[in-house]
């Protein structure tokens, strides 16, 4: 008897299960190398093979026929899915299990505006250059007519140029083109040192098209990309002579110097050195270290920003240099060499003055290192009173965070009342997030810029602060990670009242998922960067604020569920709502309201430059004048 469609594709799923993956059971020949085959199963294969098991998002009109493969596989036992409540929240969801364990995602939507929807989530793995998989319903390839949902113009592969242009993307117009596209997509997830989103658009008239005798031996097997050292050549000779005239070195690390802390350590004793970081490279090298100046830029600290106004070589490490970063290009005025070590031409030779070192971050060090042994250099007085003036600078960034830290409250005209400040809380919310070994995830706007000035990760990992995109809802989508991982862990969500009005989705998915963590939502009633920002450059802010009462321990109460707990406003009543949080096997979240307002004791500051507003005159001058 001739099986079902269904059947056969469950016969299938439940073969791989029972052998324990997809190789044993092609090993096995359980899975035979032929195939009848529909394409979106061929594709949920493919992506089994590569290592996805998770898929997060919602279905439409545009993707059933993927859909039904899903619940099957699902049944198997293969993979889990995640539907949503927008589809943003899954692109932000996916590169935060990405980001925080290392495990690929695939985001599925239907045609249309969900596709979109994903698109702008998408932002977040390809300004952080973590490996996402997208998979989206498209327009039919017959061209019958217009499809609900399509870009209403009469040309041919709109989508697709859309997506084009924020990554790397492939049309399943031709089913048997599927392996080509699975091995692009691999090689972008996956890429070594600049891995991004990969949208797959499947059009709706061929997900369902059978191949008939398929090679399942096609699919591409996964890769691991391993990275080697600078190239032998003269760089490194120019680069030692470099660093042995240097008095005043500093490091800039960035993201890519992941997974090079202890040559970066190594380098930085070598030349009695110092490093500044950027936000999401906190732990790289331990905040206890004494080279660590913690944060540099435009939102740097005392510091960071004396570490990179007074160095006179920069050696930059997995850096691409945001704005922000590096104060908008002008954050080295005394430098006069930069050695750039970046798997990536481009990023590597940005700076004038550069001697570009083109490979991996922890060989390249070495090498660096070995070379400064073979010359046998030796930093001089200057260089070891350099290290010694940042530590003394270090020392006054300590005690202007225990100002701050040891005045929990202060008087706020619009909550008309004493509430704590945003440094106290934050600092005792990540605390208690490193005593109990949670995952803290940082929000865009004054949460996250007090929050990377505040966090003292001892190792990486710890502390994720989306700085790429400052994408507005990333901490609270990114708790839905607790529930995808294989790994199941706690994590916290830093975020202000504006960034978790965008996507509160995450009370509802949170609980239907089983997610385990908390919203701390801290209170100012506005856009406290912005208005902030408003005020330093123009004196007033405007429409980034309003007095709207919104009741949030309310909301998240009547999420069943979800434990609705409120801040309160004395730092033994945080205390004890954060207690209470970290306690509950479960979503909760923390209502705090919190200050706003000109006096310093309310934040931590800013301390360099940036291309904006009634500051770029100024600034662009400097950067020329400065010329590097």
């Amino acid at each position: 008897m001739m099986l079902s469609m269904t059947e056969q594709r469950l016969r299938r799923a439940k073969s791989i299960a029972a052998a324990g993956s997809y190789a044993r059971a092609r090993r096995k020949e359980v899975l035979p190398k032929h195939v009848d085959v529909t394409l979106s199963e061929a594709l949920v294969l493919g992506l089994l093979k590569l290592g996805v098991t998770r898929y997060v998002g919602i279905f439409g009109h545009g993707s059933t026929d993927v859909g039904e493969v899903l619940r099957l596989y699902q049944e198997a036992g293969l993979v889990r899915v995640f539907p949503v409540r927008h589809e943003t929240e899954a692109a932000l969801a996916a590169a935060a299990l990405n980001w925080a364990k290392g495990e690929p995602a695939c985001v599925f939507t239907s045609i249309g505006p969900g596709a979109l929807h994903a698109l702008a989530g998408s932002l977040v793995a390809a300004s952080d250059g973590i490996g996402v998989w997208f998979l989206l319903g498209d327009e039919t390839t017959e061209d019958e007519g217009p499809n609900m949902q399509q870009i209403p113009k009469q040309e041919q592969g709109l989508f697709m140029r859309l997506f084009q242009t924020l990554g790397q993307a492939y049309s399943l117009h031709t089913p048997l083109a599927l392996s080509s596209a699975l091995r692009r997509g691999h090689n972008t997830v996956a890429h070594p040192f600049k891995a991004g989103p990969f949208f797959l658009l499947a059009p709706m008239n061929t997900q369902p098209v059978v191949m008939e005798g398929f090679n399942l031996d096609e699919l591409p097997d996964p890769v691991t990309f391993e990275l080697g050292p600078c190239a032998e050549d003269q760089s490194y000779d120019i680069a030692i002579d470099a660093l042995c005239q240097a008095q005043r070195v500093l490091v800039k690390i960035g993201g890519g110097a992941r997974g090079a802390s202890g040559p970066l350590v190594e380098f930085l004793d070598r030349v009695s050195g110092v490093c500044v970081h950027t936000p999401i490279a906190t732990g790289v090298v331990p905040y206890g270290y004494p080279g660590n100046m913690t944060v540099g830029g435009s939102k740097g600290s005392i510091c960071g920003n004396y570490a990179m106004e007074n160095a006179d070589l920069v050696l930059t490490v997995g850096t691409r240099f945001v704005c922000q970063s590096d104060s908008s290009r002008t954050g080295y005025p005394n430098a006069r060499k930069v050695v750039s070590i970046h798997p990536d031409p481009g990023e590597a030779n940005h700076y004038g003055e550069t001697i570009p070192l083109i490979g991996d971050a922890s060989r390249v060090l070495r090498q660096l290192v070995h070379g400064l042994d073979h010359q046998r250099h030796c930093p001089g007085e200057v260089a070891m009173a350099w290290r010694e003036d940042c530590g003394t600078k270090k020392g006054e960034w300590e005690a202007f965070k225990r100002q701050r830290y040891e005045c929990p409250v202060l008087f706020d005209p619009m909550w008309g009342r004493e509430v704590l400040t945003q440094p106290f809380v934050i600092h005792q919310a990540l605390e208690m997030a490193r005593k109990h070994g949670a995952v803290s995830f940082f929000d865009a706007g004054d949460v996250q810029a007090n929050g990377f000035q505040i966090a003292e990760d001892e190792e990486p990992g710890r502390t994720l602060t989306e700085t790429g995109a400052s994408y507005m809802g990333f901490a609270v989508s990114a708790l839905l990670a607790t529930a995808m991982s294989t790994r199941p862990f706690y994590a916290v969500a830093f975020t202000g009242d504006g960034s978790f009005t965008m996507n509160p989705q995450i009370l509802i998915d949170g609980v239907v998922h089983g997610a385990t963590g908390c919203v701390l939502l801290l209170d100012n009633r506005r856009m406290g960067a912005i208005s902030s920002l408003q005020r330093a450059q123009y004196g007033a802010d405007f429409a980034t604020h309003d007095h709207h009462d919104v009741d949030y321990v309310q909301w998240a109460a009547s999420v069943k569920g979800v434990l609705p707990l409120f801040g309160g406003y004395t730092g033994d009543s945080l205390a004890h709502a954060l207690k209470e949080a970290f306690s509950f096997q479960g979503l909760s979240l923390v209502h705090v309201p919190v200050y706003f307002g000109d006096d310093p004791l309310g934040g931590l500051g800013a301390f360099g430059r940036w291309n904006v507003g009634c500051w770029v005159a100024d600034t662009q001058r400097l950067r020329h004048e400065t010329g590097l």
